[in-house]
């Protein structure tokens, strides 16, 4: 009997200790889509060294051009994608109050309306697997699953995100969170 596809949306995939030398190494994934089709999700942790301002071209709010870029995933960097939450989000596709768009004109419609509850989080480029690649990578144990907020989403130190939740899930992901980038140092 086939098993049930368990969508991971919503969810935040983490690289347990094992994708080494990968543009996944210490990465945290949002999964924003998960189905039989495949999936596709925004590394949250990539912060690219450039504000939103320096990477779009277009005629951009001022707060809006300070925001730091964030590299989404390897595929298609010079796709547009954000995140925004609120407080109320009625149209939320990720999880409550969290949507995801790829608009430049919802981009600065957002961005030029005032709630001082609104975050954004503006990326270049994507992280997607292909129908069942997400799910046999889950069965080879090659992510950590854990439950994403908005909170973690728009953590203030993007750097510090892979050890602080890996802290969170206890002794033996701490070791694996302290652990040095590279082995031989030890």
């Amino acid at each position: 009997m086939p098993t049930k596809h368990q969508s991971l949306k919503g969810k935040l995939l983490l690289d347990n200790g094992r994708l080494h030398g990968s543009f996944f190494h210490r990465g945290v994934i949002l999964i924003c889509e998960h189905d039989a089709e495949g999936a596709f999700g925004l590394v949250l942790n990539r912060v690219t060294g450039n504000s939103v301002g320096e990477a779009v071209v277009a005629k951009l709010p001022a707060t809006l051009k300070q925001h730091p870029l964030f590299l989404g995933g390897p595929v298609q960097p010079q796709a547009l994608s954000f995140l925004h939450s609120d407080s109320f989000l009625p149209e939320a596709s990720v999880m409550p109050n969290l949507h995801l768009d790829h608009s430049i004109d919802s981009l600065m419609e957002i961005s030029e309306s005032y709630s001082p509850t609104r975050q954004i989080k503006v990326f270049a480029g994507y992280a997607g697997w292909s129908p069942g690649q997400l799910d046999d990578e889950m069965k080879r144990d090659t992510w950590l699953v854990h439950p994403a907020s908005v909170e973690l989403v728009f953590y203030p130190k993007p750097d510090d995100l892979w050890k602080l939740i890996l802290a969170e899930k206890g002794w033996k992901y701490r070791i694996i969170a302290d652990a040095p980038d590279d082995l031989s140092w030890n």
